[in-house]
């Protein structure tokens, strides 16, 4: 009988075989990164990354890809290519399971916001550094495991809160540092609710829910102007407290929509995350919450495919307006 075996090296003992790295996979879409850039941030979060390639091949890439865990992908500008791309990639990861981070611009953030379709997938806009590696490290996190049925736990809520955390805590060390050695302020800086179009809605195309119901009718004298009104008085706290202190994202997002709402008018994700008054993903994280809890809804553009309002449901619309004659009354007394 032949003998097949092979022979020792020089030396007399074998070279041991690497490790298999088992390690989560990442996939980057950028046009203008560097794998020797990302490759540090990858391995912090944990991530092996398995590539970085640009808009125009990401398609052919994604369809050659035998297994992607994590895909981070930059949305520059809104063009046909990006749009077919978003498609394709919330296609795949309904169908896989792959976590997906989109990092869109306010020129992005509606086109990407329209195309969201899976539960794995997180919208950011104009991150910073910490709420990006804190991301990467949820999407790691929150991947479910190949064949099982994935639920949202309280594992998974608490890795959201801490991301959220993580930001925050990160934005208030830096106003602090900058601020180190100058007279006492309580300036944080620059609001996103400053922007010029702050509170600007769209022009109502078509009356959004139903026609009044009886909690309407009860209320008649809450007007669009006095639900501005008490936004505007949660605004000015700013001037003479720290603004974080009283962050408060949905509730003021669930005001405006109210307001959007009496005047007839229909709301922009991206004006929506400007009356939020916190940073943009932050705002992105509690209008897709409140989509999930069914307060609000999402209504598409007949007229822009690439765009979809968010509306108030009618049960929230009418309990806000129930809140609004109640509270009235306490004031009164």
């Amino acid at each position: 009988m032949e003998d097949f075996s092979y022979p020792m090296p020089a030396g007399g003992t074998a070279e041991p075989i690497a490790p298999r790295d088992t390690r989560a996979g990442l996939l980057v879409v950028a046009d203008w990164i560097d794998a020797d850039e990302i490759a540090p941030v990858a391995d912090a979060a944990g991530l092996r990354l398995l590539d970085v390639t640009g808009l125009e091949e990401a398609s052919a890439r994604l369809d050659r890809q035998s297994q992607c865990d994590t895909l981070l992908l930059f949305c520059p500008a809104a063009t046909p290519l990006l749009e077919r791309l978003l498609v394709q990639v919330e296609t795949q990861a309904i169908q896989t399971g792959m976590a997906v981070i989109l990092v869109a611009g306010w020129d992005t953030v509606e086109l990407a916001f329209a195309c969201l379709r899976s539960p794995y997938t997180q919208l950011l806009c104009e991150p910073d550094r910490t709420e990006l590696a804190a991301a990467l490290v949820a999407a790691g996190e929150r991947r479910p495991l190949s064949g099982s049925v994935h639920e949202a736990g309280r594992e998974s809520i608490r890795l959201e809160q801490l991301s959220e955390e993580v930001g925050r805590l990160a934005r208030t060390i830096d106003a602090l540092t900058q601020r180190a050695h100058a007279s006492p302020s309580f300036d944080l800086g620059p609001r996103i609710s400053d922007r010029p179009s702050d509170y600007i809605g769209m022009p109502a195309l078509a009356p959004i829910g139903t026609p009044l119901q009886n909690a309407e009718k009860a209320v008649p004298s809450i007007t669009a102007q006095q639900v501005r009104d008490l936004l505007r008085a949660r605004r000015i706290r700013a001037d003479f407290l720290p603004g974080d202190l009283f962050a408060d994202p949905a509730w003021d997002m669930l005001l405006d929509l109210l307001a959007a709402r009496l005047e007839q008018e229909r709301v922009s994700v991206s004006s929506l995350c400007i009356a939020a008054a916190v940073p943009p993903t932050t705002a992105l994280r509690w209008i897709r919450t409140l989509t999930d809890k069914g307060l609000v809804k999402r209504h598409a553009d007949p007229h822009d495919g690439r765009r979809v309002f968010i509306a108030l449901a009618q049960d929230t619309a009418d309990a806000l307006l129930r809140w609004f004659g109640a509270s009235r009354r306490f004031l009164s007394t």
